[in-house]
């Protein structure tokens, strides 16, 4: 898009004209992610201050949506799949199989450019992860979990999150 491009704008600071012209002309990729895993990932960088993951999702549930971090806020809110016509949506746990996909489709060699992913060895450790992280929650937590996530489940194919019922 040629209008001058600021790192920081964000797409609500154009008017209706130039987001439309702004989303035809580039080609949009979405990386996503299990909530619970991105929960998960938050709280092992420290970026929760409790000292527990039960409490750190405690924190997460009593703040809600008021005082969220792009860290564990859902997906639906952040990227607004169902405004945005989003041309690759990359799912975490895949990134080689589609990452290697999309360069091709790009027109570059996806072999010299991607770095060694071994999706299933993360895939292994954050199911290990998951299931040692969501035994120390209560069942209202679960629940809430769940809630609070309810349109990025509905959204995306995470099938295997321990959110979904």
């Amino acid at each position: 898009y040629r209008r001058q491009h600021a790192r920081e704008t964000r797409l609500s600071k154009f008017n209706q004209t130039e987001i439309r012209a702004m989303l035809g002309s580039y080609t949009k990729v979405l990386f996503v992610r299990d909530p619970f895993h991105r929960l998960i990932a938050t709280f092992l960088q420290g970026m929760g201050i409790s000292p527990s993951f039960s409490s750190f999702v405690q924190d997460i549930l009593d703040s809600g949506m008021h005082n969220s971090s792009a860290a564990w806020e859902p997906l639906v809110s952040l990227c607004q799949p169902c405004l945005i016509q989003y041309d690759y949506v990359v799912m975490f746990g895949f990134l080689r199989q589609e990452l290697s996909h999309l360069l091709r489709r790009a027109g570059l060699l996806a072999g010299s450019l991607l770095p060694e992913l071994t999706d299933s060895q993360v895939q292994w450790t954050y199911r290990w992860l998951s299931e040692q992280m969501f035994s120390e929650l209560s069942a209202q937590q679960k629940k809430q979990l769940a809630r609070f996530y309810r349109w990025d489940l509905a959204a995306f194919p995470f099938s295997s999150s321990f959110l979904s019922d």
